[in-house]
């Protein structure tokens, strides 16, 4: 589908009629294009333009951050480790509906757009909630530690605000089920991010959201 004059049109009264950002979002009748660079936008803008920002302008590199090839396998494997307890709750509570890398809510849509947009638009799939989503944990788990340090070996600071954060920024309820998927958030991000304070490499989480919290 191209995206063409009418889109710009049926955007324009959305945005008069105050509609959201969701709702256009879903709006079918609009081209796949400007949906999905709006939520790319979006998600870009809470995980991955702050970083990217500060990382600017105190000139320090992402390399610094661990994206590296020494200890890649082995951050890998311990965070997949850390997601064994909420793969298993996403399996018992009925909510396993296929396995899909890269999975959002217009996924199957980019996909069957014309070749280069699918193309495109995957790569930008990939980087904002694959990349960014799994690296932004590992930079501001970073800063914290530097700023909180402790002397605990797996008491750590950084992980314990990151995975709290994790699960406050995604609707949650208060039920028996809604607890027992945060305890698993939990041990999934704290996990995760020990695994690049004891590997140094943070592949592992960039992995995490690419092939497991965007996929399941």
């Amino acid at each position: 589908m191209d995206y063409n004059f009418s889109d710009i049109v049926i955007f324009s009264v959305l945005y008069r009629n105050r509609k959201t950002a969701n709702e256009f979002h879903h709006e079918k009748n609009i081209s796949i294009v400007p949906r999905l660079l709006l939520n790319a936008g979006i998600q870009f803008g809470v995980a991955g333009l702050g970083i990217t920002i500060v990382c600017i302008l105190r000139k320090e590199s992402f390399t610094s951050f661990g994206l590296i090839r020494k200890n890649i396998f082995k951050s890998i494997i311990w965070t997949i480790i850390s997601f064994l307890p909420y793969i298993y709750y996403i399996f018992m509570s009925g909510q396993f509906d296929g396995y899909r890398p890269f999975r959002i809510t217009i996924t199957n849509e980019v996909i069957a757009s014309d070749p280069l947009f699918s193309i495109l638009g995957m790569a930008i799939v990939v980087l904002v909630w694959g990349f960014f989503e799994g690296f932004n944990y590992i930079v501001i788990y970073d800063k914290i530690n530097k700023r909180y340090p402790t002397t605990n070996e797996w008491l750590d600071y950084g992980a314990i605000v990151c995975a709290i954060v994790c699960i406050l920024f995604h609707p949650f309820s208060i039920s028996f089920l809604s607890i027992v998927e945060m305890i698993t958030i939990f041990i999934a991000i704290y996990g995760m991010l020990m695994a690049y304070k004891k590997t140094g490499n943070s592949w592992g989480a960039i992995f995490a959201f690419c092939f497991i919290w965007n996929a399941l």
